[in-house]
């Protein structure tokens, strides 16, 4: 059995699930709320002030779908409650992020300002023109919006310029050999 699919989901304070026919699941929390159909095989319950995923055999589609089911409800309901963010970092001679009321404005070297607007739950905070933090509820759709950002100008292996991932490491390459 899997074993992140047998883990009950404890569901916080403030948080009310309710598990439709269908196995529509909808998370709602204090700001906002979360709605996703389910594969119809599994059986979702709701047993006091927690959620259990079963699964009906072991199959191999089954055992597939039974942990990421759980993940997916465990994902909504961190996601009511905390939210997810992902950092980007900026590193280049110019390049530099502003916002703009609800619209984010990047300087990336190219000869036109690339913007990204707020929308479906996603917010962006610019502490510096070297930083840039997406926020929202859904894990999905945050790094989604963070890879269309990184996918404008991806870090390079020479000198290390671009958009990255805040906790990622760019692999350096040494230039050329002289003689």
């Amino acid at each position: 059995m899997s074993r992140i699919g047998r883990m009950p989901i404890i569901i916080p304070a403030g948080v009310e699930i309710t598990i439709a026919d269908g196995n529509v699941v909808t998370v709602k929390g204090a700001k906002v709320t979360l709605t996703q159909t389910f594969n119809s095989r599994l059986t979702i319950e709701k047993v006091d002030n927690t959620i259990v995923v079963k699964r009906p055999t072991d199959e191999k589609e089954d055992r597939a779908i039974h942990g990421l089911t759980r993940a997916l409800i465990q994902n909504m309901v961190t996601g009511v409650t905390e939210g997810f963010k992902k950092e980007l970092q900026i590193n280049g001679v110019g390049y530099k992020a502003a916002k703009q009321g609800t619209t984010l404005v990047l300087n990336l070297g190219h000869s036109h300002d690339i913007k990204f607007e707020e929308k479906d739950g996603i917010t962006f905070e610019v502490p510096n023109p070297n930083t840039i933090i997406v926020h929202g509820a859904e894990k999905q759709t945050v790094g989604q919006i963070a890879a269309q950002i990184r996918e404008k100008r991806p870090p390079e292996p020479y000198l290390g310029k671009g958009v990255k991932y805040a906790d990622e490491h760019i692999r350096r390459k040494a230039g050329k050999a002289s003689k």
